[in-house]
């Protein structure tokens, strides 16, 4: 079997565990030596995660720059503005040739929203630096990005606790 100078994963579907799963990967690539970024779509400044605070305790770089889910927004077309900043911004990451690996977390709303147009995230992962390694994580990963990754897994829910009104729990949603 050859070795790819690189690969694209994609973690999408209705499951829990998509980021949790990239964050994984966050770790073992650092633990690997390689220099790791991050860039949320969503979440915005207000949500504390876990793995934020351990990305800041192992020197990883980290960009939040959504505002929040749509539903909570106040203004959808700063929310979609802010959703087109964070793919210029890893757009630039992917090209630059600085990383081994990029968490583009959350990515696949932006492109679901209208946000950024679907073909200038294939052309931009596509033309990535070579050595670049890319997670894509959130639902309803478009077609084409399915097509070009290397490895995609569907997290599928089975049963949730916020089903029956339990909030999210900090440490294990975030």
């Amino acid at each position: 079997m050859a070795r790819a100078e690189s690969l694209v994963l994609v973690n999408t579907g209705h499951g829990k565990g998509k980021s949790s799963a990239a964050f994984g990967v966050m770790g073992r690539g650092w633990a690997r030596g390689w220099r790791v970024g991050v860039v949320q779509f969503v979440k915005g400044g207000k949500w504390k995660v876990g793995e934020r605070k351990l990305a800041d305790h192992l020197g990883i770089e980290w960009h939040t720059l959504g505002d929040g889910f749509t539903w909570e927004s106040a203004d959808l077309d700063e929310t979609a503005a802010k959703g087109r900043h964070a793919w210029e911004v890893a757009r630039d990451k992917l090209a630059s040739g600085d990383y081994d690996l990029l968490i583009l977390d959350e990515l696949t709303y932006a492109m679901k929203y209208g946000w950024v147009p679907v073909a200038d995230v294939v052309a931009g992962i596509a033309g990535r630096a070579p050595h670049t390694n890319v997670v894509i994580t959130g639902r309803d990963a478009p077609e084409e990005i399915v097509a070009l990754a290397d490895t995609v897994t569907e997290m599928r829910k089975v049963k949730h606790a916020y089903d029956r009104g339990i909030k999210a729990k900090k440490g294990i949603e975030y």
